[in-house]
């Protein structure tokens, strides 16, 4: 893993809506991972949205730390790892957020409006990326 700044290659592989799996840990230790959506804001947050309710929220509320593996559409031989750390919990006025990532993955907005929404913001805090058989070039 690495505690560089993501390089601009690995930022690009990122901005795509390509698929993800996060990770978080409950009260008692066990992992948890569960598919998502996500995406990287300029200020280079990782930024996530649940439902309110959701095991994984308070999961993120007890141990801030988060893992976040997002593969290749086209190849899931390509992959970034992320592990960083919950910096803000807020909720989603007017499921903006979950809009933004909606369109970003699917192009029109998130379909189910009934629900209260969160928005997660994560700074990373290591990653590391493999292409190609080999550790991803930066």
């Amino acid at each position: 893993m690495s505690d560089i700044p993501l390089p601009e290659t690995a930022l690009a592989f990122l901005r795509k809506p390509n698929p993800a799996v996060m990770a978080t840990v409950t009260s008692k230790g066990r992992p948890v991972s569960v598919a998502t959506w996500y995406l990287i804001e300029d200020d280079g947050l990782l930024m996530l949205c649940m439902n309110a309710d959701r095991a994984r929220l308070k999961h993120l509320q007890s141990n801030g730390h988060v893992s976040l593996t997002v593969l290749g559409a086209d190849d899931f031989g390509t992959h970034i790892s992320i592990q960083g750390h919950v910096v803000s919990i807020k909720p989603d006025v007017g499921l903006a957020d979950i809009d933004r990532l909606a369109r970003h993955f699917l192009g029109t907005d998130y379909p189910a409006r009934e629900s209260p929404l969160v928005t997660v913001h994560v700074e990373i805090d290591r990653w590391f990326g493999w292409s190609g058989g080999q550790p991803l070039q930066y």
